[in-house]
């Protein structure tokens, strides 16, 4: 899958993110919505573990899944170098099973519009209800319409790393609101040649009427959307929505 193969860039294409301040963020939401601070927390969606690390470091005793085991394997290596005791699980997010329930849940890097098909989201959202306490608080992202109607939309993008080339075309179906990147990827080989590589990966545009939605029927209940993590008021004309929910049971 090229995921495994972009495993090694994954950091570099999102090197613009602050983790540190990420966290902040859901910290300060963990304060104002939980009555005691979540001590079991889940990181879905959690790639090379860039957040599930940098919760780790605060204390919380972290669970990360994620679909790759090449993602997964960076993750391991770094909390093992730091001595965090994660646990990392190599399953889908719409198909997770965890051993008990957990107190809080995130999910990052608009992993939620990866689900693309129908019925997809639901299950996604049935399975964190199911795994958090009563009352306890999932966090998320998603992209938004504006972002896939004046970011992505039929653009082409490109960057070069040490070791390799990745390049991705967009085009967007705003009948079906799925966002098709075709992606290349030439990864240097010992000898100098450069293989080639070539995937499909969509995301699915969700308007926060459907996600409101999906989490009332899957007994989740939607509390606030922002559009920054200064907590300003998210709509769906902001490029990234954070999205905060509540488990009711």
């Amino acid at each position: 899958m090229i995921y495994d193969l972009l495993a090694p860039f994954y950091d570099a294409i999102n090197q613009d993110i602050d983790y540190k301040k990420w966290a902040d963020f859901i910290e300060k939401i963990f304060k104002k919505e939980c009555k005691n601070k979540p001590d079991l927390v889940l990181d879905l969606g959690c790639g090379t573990g860039k957040m599930t690390l940098e919760l780790a470091r605060r204390g919380y005793d972290m669970t990360g899944i994620d679909y790759s085991p090449e993602m997964l394997d960076i993750a391991r290596s770094i909390a093992e170098e730091e001595g965090h005791d994660v646990l990392w699980l190599c399953q889908d997010m719409r198909e997770f099973e965890l051993y008990g329930t957990v107190d809080a849940a995130v999910c990052c890097l608009d992993c939620v519009n990866h689900l693309e098909e129908d019925g997809d989201l639901e299950q996604c959202f049935y399975l964190v209800h199911n795994y958090l306490v009563p009352d306890g608080i999932f966090i998320f992202d998603i992209n938004g319409r504006y972002k896939f109607e004046n970011v992505y939309a039929d653009n082409t993008f490109s960057m070069e790393e040490d070791g390799g080339v990745c390049v991705w075309e967009n085009y967007y179906d705003r009948d079906s609101k799925i966002c098709d990147f075709y992606i290349t990827l030439f990864k240097e080989c010992v000898d100098g040649r450069y293989e080639r590589y070539d995937e499909t990966q969509s995301e699915r545009m969700y308007t926060l009427s459907e996600i409101k939605s999906s989490l009332q029927k899957c007994g989740m209940e939607f509390m606030y959307a922002l559009g920054d993590l200064d907590f300003s008021p998210g709509s769906d004309e902001c490029e990234r929505i954070y999205i905060v929910a509540k488990c009711r049971k």
